[in-house]
């Protein structure tokens, strides 16, 4: 029966990746397949468990992202995602609950708890979608950026709202989201950055610990932001893009198994989940969760966007986008337990209206998303891809071993080795093509698809790493041009 459900998930991601489809509807399926109105008739309704098998999927979701966020794409877009991840969520949550209340005739509790649960949009689904077609990064960046900081502050509101009693001083919760967030955000600068000191400067005896060190020093970054009462999940994603960011040894290996965890996390996230609802019983609240997802979707989310970013001059057709890209995917399930596990009256209820709001409004938007995308013009002319360099460090030589690969479009094709112009203490020593090693001359041509072996010393690792990576963008001329990387003078 595992191995079945294996297969079946290998093949969903294959769909996935293939349609266009986000992954989420694909696992979830799965799992209404394999529950009690199903051909696998398996009868769950743990709900605590659920909820604490996905925070922990969450945790590995939020390292994986953090990991691929890129610091030099992010960094001009933080004062609009952080806009949109506080400001944003609290014109989500107000609107949402309002319409909830008044046009579905939801009690002010409920229809609160609602708000918060869907005001958080989600990476993987938004992404999953748009990885064919090539974005401005800014927009990326905003997404990106957006999608993992507003998990914190949504988890911190529905925590709240399903607390026993009425929150009764708005002032106080609100005090109460800056500090758990300035906590969170300090642990996570503060483990990202030890990690990836550590990392850099201590050889492991094995490579392929470097990918289990990286993941558990995001755990640790989790833990410790709980453990001091501030946001976890927001340490998590800080601490892995610091360490993303760092240029740690082995890292296209490390990147990888992140990757792989990641796809784990969100297929037994959502099969779980998918095993928690109870088809039959979605009927009645069918209607309710269209009308609150058209309240998000038409209200809402393109309203919190105008207010979020009103400061920073964005076109409208990026807000455009950025509001239609508003996507729910895991999150917003995941705390749809939390109700649950606490005993929220009609917490049932709560739960069905989001499921069925987020597939079907997922469903809508996920393949039109690209379509959108073409039309209002946004496609990115980028489109050199990044070099692959993957580090391991030479502890008693001090120095460092850099295996380069050279893509199929990079602009290093055609740049003779001489021209690469490393600094002093870095070298080309050895050229793999077409399955052949060779000692290189300055006068050798590089080719596409070559593997390149460059040793550096410490002193200079950094700066041969971003001439290389400054050549592979901007060719020969990558210096004078602007393009970036420090050159031997």
């Amino acid at each position: 029966m595992s191995a079945l459900v294996l297969l079946i998930a290998v093949a969903a991601v294959r769909i996935s990746s293939r349609s266009g489809l986000p992954s989420l509807l694909l696992y979830l399926g799965i799992g209404i397949a394999m529950g009690q109105d199903g051909i696998g008739d398996v009868s769950f309704s743990d709900a605590e468990m659920t909820q604490v098998i996905g925070y922990a999927a969450l945790v590995v979701i939020l390292a994986e992202g953090g990991l691929g966020t890129k610091w030099k794409e992010i960094r001009p877009a933080l004062p609009a995602a952080a806009a949109l991840s506080l400001v944003g969520v609290a014109v989500s949550v107000g609107v949402t609950a309002a319409g909830a209340h008044y046009l579905v005739g939801l009690e002010w509790h409920q229809a609160l708890i609602i708000g918060a649960v869907v005001s958080s949009t989600d990476a993987a689904a938004v992404f999953s979608v748009l990885r064919k077609v090539p974005l401005p990064t800014r927009i990326t960046g905003v997404l990106e950026a957006e999608s993992g900081f507003n998990d914190a502050p949504v988890v911190i509101l529905v925590v709240a709202f399903s607390a026993a009693g009425p929150v009764e001083h708005w002032y106080v919760l609100v005090g109460e989201i800056a500090l758990e967030l300035a906590i969170g955000a300090a642990i996570g600068l503060a483990v990202g950055w030890l990690g990836s000191y550590g990392l850099r400067h201590v050889a492991l005896p094995a490579s392929g610990l470097y990918p289990i060190a990286v993941m558990a020093i995001a755990t640790v970054a989790y833990a410790a932001g709980a453990m001091a009462h501030g946001s976890g999940f927001l340490a998590v994603y800080l601490a892995a893009m610091i360490m993303g960011n760092a240029r740690l040894p082995h890292w296209p290996a490390t990147r990888g198994f992140a990757e792989g965890l990641g796809w784990i996390a969100q297929i037994g996230m959502f099969v779980l989940l998918g095993l928690l609802v109870t088809p039959h019983e979605l009927a009645d609240d069918i209607v309710p969760a269209l009308v609150i997802g058209l309240v998000l979707t038409v209200v809402a989310r393109p309203l919190e966007v105008v207010v979020s970013l009103a400061p920073f001059r964005i076109p409208w057709r990026e807000q455009a986008l950025m509001s239609w890209a508003g996507l729910r995917g895991a999150v917003p399930i995941i705390l749809a337990t939390i109700p649950m596990v606490t005993g929220v009256a009609g917490s049932r209820r709560i739960f069905n209206i989001v499921f069925v709001l987020v597939v079907v409004y997922t469903l809508i938007q996920g393949p039109t998303l690209p379509w959108l995308a073409r039309k209002l013009r946004l496609g990115s002319s980028e489109s050199a891809a990044d070099l692959g360099i993957e580090s391991a460090p030479l502890e008693r030589l001090r120095g460092h071993l850099l295996s380069v690969s050279v893509p199929e479009d990079s602009r290093m094709h055609g740049v003779e080795v001489g021209e690469l112009r490393l600094p002093k203490g870095a070298a080309v020593t050895l050229v793999v093509r077409d399955g052949t090693s060779f000692v290189p001359a300055p006068a050798t041509v590089l080719r596409r698809g070559d593997e390149l072996l460059v040793v550096a010393t410490d002193p200079v690792r950094d700066a041969a790493e971003a001439r290389l990576r400054a050549v592979a963008h901007g060719g020969k001329l990558a210096g004078w041009l602007g393009t970036g990387g420090r050159t031997a003078r």
